[in-house]
């Protein structure tokens, strides 16, 4: 007992660092499941990367549609890049960092067409960006933004 309260700081330190890994992880499983569910539900909603040539009098309206989505990592998994860049090798945290913002851009930008009646998305482009990179002279990704935009194709009724 006398050990702990000798070094309650680092108990303290332990505790709160254990207790971000678990809020960390459940609020990323539970963006998991969300994203998942709307990817279902908007399925059926065709996003391509190419243009497209449609015959005359088959487009009612095609108009630019946007999602961005910006992902912020916690402290806990940032430690653990940390210590991936000193040993090297794969930083999993960053990569499902990026998979969740790319994917949630996607999403958002395929809610949006079907919010103008869209019948299918072409020329749809992704880019990403890191946020706060140099946010205190401190050189790690603090945040990444993702951006999907692409032209939505609303047709005429047949």
């Amino acid at each position: 007992m006398e050990v702990i309260l000798q070094n309650f700081d680092l108990v303290i330190f332990l505790f709160l660092l254990c207790l971000g890994y678990v809020a960390g992880s459940i609020a990323e499983k539970r963006h998991y499941k969300s994203i998942l569910q709307r990817e279902d539900e908007l399925l059926k909603l065709p996003v391509v990367t190419a243009e497209a040539r449609f015959s005359d009098g088959r487009v009612q309206k095609a108009e630019l549609v946007t999602g961005s989505a910006v992902i912020s990592i916690d402290y806990f998994k940032r430690l653990l890049a940390i210590l991936r860049n000193i040993f090297g090798g794969r930083v999993g945290a960053y990569e499902t960092l990026v998979d969740r913002a790319r994917r949630e851009a996607i999403l958002r930008m395929k809610q949006a067409a079907r919010d103008q009646g869209a019948g299918m998305i072409v020329n749809m482009r992704l880019e990403t960006a890191a946020i706060g990179n140099n946010a205190n002279g401190k050189r790690q990704i603090a945040s990444v933004e993702a951006i999907a935009y692409g032209t939505a194709i609303v047709f005429n009724p047949k």
